[in-house]
Order: structure tokens, then C-alpha cells, then sequence
């Protein structure tokens, strides 16, 4: 297989597929369509992720401290009625089975990534705020990507607020993260860093792009989708190669509803994986 042999393979599909593939620190090996914005689906998880962490580490939240756990949220539309997560779009009971009670701010997170829960998103972010999403995206210089309003805010979705990510950008920040575990970064300490590529390697949802690569490849990695949405970023991390960066968006009709989470957009991140997982020594 040679890049072009991909991209002329990926022009047969319909809609737009966008990809980012790359060693860490390093100018990309192949992109296609890689500034395109994408619906960000669950993919804005990890930005979330990372701005809680940070404010762990200024002192301006306790990881550990119990938190409630509430099903009401402030619309990022102004004047807008609050808002509610439906739970049979949500992909993790645990969180849902806590409501009227508490937990900490990093049991949330953990479900926020490992399980996708839209419920637990929204509670982390209501405690992190829209703002230090914002910077960080901009410190782990993502150009386009915004994170705009919570999950299933119709009222800001139907005022044009709205969750956009591109494949350069998803690479941009999982690369931060990867990369910051080592050295000090923009973004957190070493240990912080190291703490959230932990929590993205436990990642459950593997049907997409670790769906492509050998049985035990460790990846640390979080995927999106919605009807029409499939994506999947990640750090790929083999025992026989150095580390790489994958980002892989779709918009497409391959890609089937909230209800299905194997669909043939998730064959399609798959087979990517797999084209790029040949040729990792190669990067």
C-alpha cells in the first residue's frame, strides 16, 4: 500500500473522510482533508479531559472531592431554558445510577472517556466551563476546533453553537498530551499527562481504530459518533516501533445513528488503522 493507493481507495467514499498520521513532534507522514471541520461528536472528551486536569493542578478544583450528581444543565444559548441528558442516548448506566447522590470529579472523567458518557461530560464541564476548553485547544495549538456548548444543548445547537473538530487539531492535542508525559508541556505536568493517557489506553469503546491493529497494541485513544459522524484519534504505542499519532474524521453515510455502534464507518476507521499500522516503521 502506498498513501496514494489510500487516498484513492478513501475518494471512493462518500462524504468527507479526513485524516492525520505522523510520528510525536514531527511533521505529519500523510494527511488528507486535514483542516476540514467535522461535528466533534464524543472526540471533545479529551479537551474536557485536559482542562479539568489543569484546573486540578492550579488548585481551582480537588479530583477527589464529591461532587453532585444532577441531571440539569445551564444552555450555552443566553436566556435559553436549562437542559437535560436523555439517558438511552448515553452509553454508561454507572453514571445515571448516581443521580441524586455524588461522586468525584475523576470517577466522572474516567466514565467521560472509557464509557463516553454524555451525562458525566456535562458535569465535568459544568465545573471546568466552556473557557479553559477554549485554551486547551489553543495551547496544544488547535487552529479550528471549538468546543462551544454541553451535549444535547438543543436550544445553543439550534442558535448555530456548536462542537467542530479537525483531524489536524484532534492529533494536535493528543500529541500534547503524549508528548507532555516526558517533558514539561503547555498543557499539564509529566505526571498529569501520563495520568490522562491512562485513562484514554482504558478506553472500552474499540471498534473502530483499534478495531485495525494486532490484539494488545496498546492505544490510547478516544472515538465519537453520532448518525451521519464517526471518529477516532488516538497515540498508538507498538512494542516494535516508535509512538504515532492517528486521527481519523468522517462525515458520512456510512455512518449509522447513536444506536449502532458498529456500523461501516467503524470497518472504515478500521481499515485505515490498518493500512497505517503496516507501514509504522516507515513513519
Amino acid at each position: 500500500m502506498t498513501w496514494d493507493d489510500l487516498d484513492a481507495h478513501l475518494d471512493r467514499v462518500p462524504g468527507t473522510v479526513s485524516a492525520y498520521v505522523g510520528r510525536l513532534a514531527a511533521p505529519p507522514t500523510w494527511t488528507r482533508h486535514a483542516d476540514a471541520g467535522h461535528y466533534a461528536a464524543s472526540t471533545m472528551k479529551v479537551a474536557v479531559l485536559a482542562a479539568l486536569h489543569r484546573a486540578a493542578e492550579a488548585g481551582t478544583l480537588d479530583l477527589d472531592a464529591p461532587v453532585p450528581v444532577v441531571n440539569d444543565f445551564d444552555s450555552a444559548q443566553p436566556g435559553a431554558p436549562r437542559f437535560a441528558n436523555a439517558q438511552p442516548y448515553d452509553n454508561d448506566d454507572a453514571v445515571w445510577d448516581r443521580i441524586g447522590g455524588t461522586a468525584s470529579l475523576r470517577w466522572l472523567a474516567d466514565r467521560m472517556i472509557v464509557r463516553s458518557s454524555n451525562l458525566a461530560t456535562n458535569l465535568v464541564l459544568g465545573h471546568v466551563g466552556l473557557p479553559a476548553v477554549a485554551e486547551v485547544w489553543a495551547l496544544a495549538g488547535a487552529r479550528n476546533s471549538i468546543t462551544g456548548r454541553g451535549i444535547e444543548d438543543f436550544a445553543a445547537r439550534e442558535a448555530g453553537i456548536t462542537n467542530t473538530v479537525t483531524a489536524a487539531d484532534l492529533a494536535a492535542l493528543l500529541g500534547t498530551l503524549a508528548t507532555g508525559a516526558d517533558t514539561p508541556g503547555p498543557l499539564a505536568s509529566p505526571a498529569a499527562c501520563t495520568t490522562m493517557l491512562d485513562v484514554l489506553l482504558a478506553q472500552e469503546h474499540r471498534e473502530d481504530l483499534a478495531a485495525g491493529l494486532p490484539e494488545g497494541t496498546r492505544i490510547a485513544h478516544k472515538n465519537g459518533w453520532v448518525r451521519g459522524v464517526r471518529h477516532g484519534a488516538g497515540v498508538v504505542l507498538p512494542d516494535d516501533a516508535p509512538p504515532y499519532l492517528i486521527a481519523v474524521c468522517t462525515t458520512t453515510e456510512l455512518a449509522g445513528g447513536d444506536d449502532q455502534v458498529e456500523d461501516d464507518a467503524c470497518l472504515l476507521l478500521a481499515h485505515i488503522s490498518a493500512q497505517v499500522w503496516a507501514a509504522r516503521h516507515h513513519l
